[in-house]
């Protein structure tokens, strides 16, 4: 598939590539599982990496659902474009930036809103760090209003079918940074993000958590305050685990306990709001006082 094939049908970026992940996937597990040269926390158990790879099917099945209501909300919304952007060189590397821009924001509001913790948690729910939990993802991101977090790029001017193919180029991206298998690149660790500071941002050391929320560029979280550096052995895992390799169950469980909390009788308005919407642990906080 040419790359014009793939501006106009961007969903399937990540199947086509699909076998650079799998030939990744192997490498790590003969360095790990085989050779014994990496952290325990980096080996592949079989029910995980089912459970990893069936809740890549099932984003996988939600984007193309969801994908046609998007793209038409988005069409709708180009028509009021501030901007006729030609797509080219540089004009692609800004969108790059802008989109890696964006997405350090939905990362952290992922983060710091329950609502949307409710479909991120899938993702950081192992207790383990290896290339398929790039795989864990949740089907729940559309309903969650990820795609909020680009209407910008489209309001500016850029096609929303390059503004997909991005969103998606950079989520393959980010593939290569779930790895123990890397320990440090260099120089490139000023700027970009990479294996050591995502593992941070799995991390449930106190240190690390909500910290490093890069896409690409780490430079976001220097800006911003949000950057930590690797120093401790990283923790992987949440502070309320799962506890399960079913992954509708992992799918499901914080939008459940969610719900059932703002549904308790005798509550606020203001004390469901705060549920919904305050940062995970002080929405639970609240509603325990």
């Amino acid at each position: 598939m040419d790359i014009a094939a793939l501006i106009q049908h961007p969903e399937v970026l990540l199947i086509v590539l699909a076998p650079i992940f799998f030939v990744c996937i192997l490498l790590e597990w003969y360095l790990g599982d085989r050779q014994k040269k990496l952290p325990l926390s980096a080996g592949y158990r079989g029910p995980e990496v089912l459970c990893n790879f069936s809740l890549a099917a099932m984003h996988q099945g939600a984007d193309l659902l969801t994908g046609l209501l998007i793209a038409k909300l988005y069409l709708a919304v180009f028509g009021w474009r501030l901007f006729d952007i030609e797509m080219g060189p540089l004009s692609f590397i800004g969108l790059m930036v802008a989109q890696d821009f964006c997405y350090y924001w939905f990362h952290r509001a992922s983060h710091r809103v329950r609502w949307m913790w409710a479909a991120h948690v899938v993702h950081h729910s192992s207790e383990n760090m290896n290339f398929s939990t790039a795989f864990r993802q949740s089907l729940m991101y559309p309903f969650a209003g990820m795609w909020v977090f680009w209407l910008p790029l489209v309001i500016v001017g850029f096609d929303p079918n390059w503004v997909v193919f991005v969103v998606l180029l950079n989520l393959g991206l980010q593939f290569f940074v779930h790895t123990q298998a890397v320990k440090s690149l260099g120089p490139l660790e000023w700027i970009f993000n990479t294996p050591s500071h995502h593992r941070v941002h799995h991390g449930r050391n106190p240190q690390y958590i909500d910290k490093n929320y890069a896409g690409i560029l780490i430079i976001w979280d220097k800006l911003f305050g949000t950057f930590e550096p690797e120093v401790d052995t990283v923790i992987y895992g949440i502070t309320k685990p799962i506890n399960s390799f079913n992954p509708l169950k992992v799918t499901f469980s914080e939008w459940r306990d969610m719900f059932t909390e703002v549904t308790t009788k005798g509550l606020s308005p203001k004390q469901r709001l705060q549920i919904l919407f305050a940062p995970p642990v002080a929405s639970s906080a609240k509603h325990d006082d």
